[in-house]
């Protein structure tokens, strides 16, 4: 029997036994299925993150109390003193003029922001920040001017809103020079940022930014730590020099003992990258953990398909070695019709995993990803399958007596 014969014996096989051929794929389908669609999911999110990360800029660090975690589970972390704004204060004055740094703190979570009769959902964040804020974290003005020094020198209650504030409040007028009542304060708007969309309930678009200042006379000062100082320096380069500088300024500034350990930390783009990755690789081998043992079933539900098969067609393996067929013969017959299952249900299950994980993509019009190595690698998986699980049935076909063969009912 030639290769091709082989090759048209096991498609006819295939096709005579529609229901069963189409249960067994379905086995593989979804471990194929399963490992595709989870690793394109975290491969979406990846991308867009890896987009995003542009609060900082690419010349531009942070200050904060405590290093950046993605998760911190039960891990206990050594206190440390609030960073204040007075501390704020004496960075910028003690750093060099190269320098450029903005601070960020929140003051009010999940409030409503009110004007004339209309109202925002319960969703609106409100921070207090300055002059620097634009540049520093990466924002642009669709319309209005940004705060300036003098806004934030004299406590002015002026504001930057997102897009989507913008447009709950101003659906039909331009918000500029309008008064809103947020929370506890009444602010003006003076300009609108441009929409940046939101993603996995982050929503830059909801948020209203007002000189620190004024916020902190509104809300209060006592205690509070300031949740992120941006430092930019002149240019990438120039940011190892900045670092160092930085926290020289800053142990100064917080009166650090000689030989002690900085009670902040220093943050950049490539330190949250490399935790995000972390976990995002975490997400990938348990995605594909599941899918793996998910094809293991489909492949031990291929080998009792085919055992069931060699059992219902002992007679006709009979009559084909009798009239000729070889062990290898038979051997390859039993093996395509593994390798066909294994690879249209390998096929499948790639692409509508493909599809399902770029449906996150779609509905959060974020750029789309596929995983080629992975779908390289589920048509290697699907192929070892095929030869591992469809091994044993095919040794059992072509080894069977073909006198006993031809007398089996």
């Amino acid at each position: 029997m030639t290769f091709l014969q082989a090759f048209r014996a096991a498609w006819d096989s295939l096709r005579t036994n529609k229901t069963r051929t189409a249960l067994t794929l379905l086995g593989m389908v979804i471990g194929v299925f399963a490992i595709i669609a989870s690793v394109t999911a975290v491969k979406v999110i990846d991308i867009y993150f890896n987009d995003s990360l542009d609060f900082f800029g690419t010349s531009t660090f942070s200050v904060t109390r405590y290093a950046f975690q993605v998760s911190q589970g039960d891990n206990q972390r050594e206190y440390r003193p609030a960073i204040t704004y007075e501390e704020v204060e004496r960075l910028k004055r003690l750093s060099s003029a190269a320098l450029a740094i903005s601070p960020l703190e929140d003051f009010d979570w999940a409030v409503r922001a009110r004007y004339g009769g209309r109202q925002t959902d319960p969703k609106a964040l409100v921070f207090g920040t300055d002059e620097n804020f634009l540049t520093n974290f990466s924002y642009d003005l669709d319309e209005g001017r940004p705060i300036s020094e003098q806004d934030v020198r004299y406590g002015r209650p002026v504001a930057l809103i997102g897009s989507e504030i913008a447009e709950e409040l101003f659906p039909n007028e331009s918000p500029l020079g309008k008064d809103m009542q947020v929370g506890q304060v009444r602010l003006q708007v003076i300009g609108v940022l441009q929409e940046q969309g939101s993603f996995l309930g982050y929503n830059p678009d909801t948020r209203i930014y007002a000189p620190i200042t004024y916020m902190l006379n509104s809300y209060g000062d006592g205690g509070r730590n300031i949740a992120q100082i941006s430092v930019r320096a002149s240019s990438v380069q120039a940011v190892p020099a900045a670092m160092e500088e930085v926290i020289g300024t800053m142990r100064t500034v917080r009166k650090v003992p000689a030989g002690e350990d900085n009670n902040f930390d220093l943050e950049t783009n490539d330190n949250i990258r490399a935790i995000f990755d972390a976990f995002t690789g975490l997400l990938t081998l348990a995605g594909a953990g599941i899918g793996l043992i998910a094809l293991l079933a489909a492949g031990i539900g291929i080998m009792n398909i085919m055992l069931v098969s060699v059992t219902e067609r002992t007679r006709e393996i009979g009559i084909r070695k009798a009239v000729g067929a070889k062990r290898r013969d038979i051997t390859r017959q039993f093996l395509l019709e593994a390798f066909f299952l294994c690879q249209i249900g390998g096929l499948l299950g790639i692409l509508l995993g493909g599809l399902f994980g770029n449906l996150l993509a779609l509905y959060f019009d974020i750029s789309a990803a596929f995983p080629w190595g992975w779908a390289l690698g589920g048509a290697a998986m699907v192929t070892a399958i095929a030869l591992l699980f469809g091994g044993y049935p095919a040794y059992k076909a072509a080894r069977l007596d073909p006198i006993e063969s031809l007398r089996y009912e």
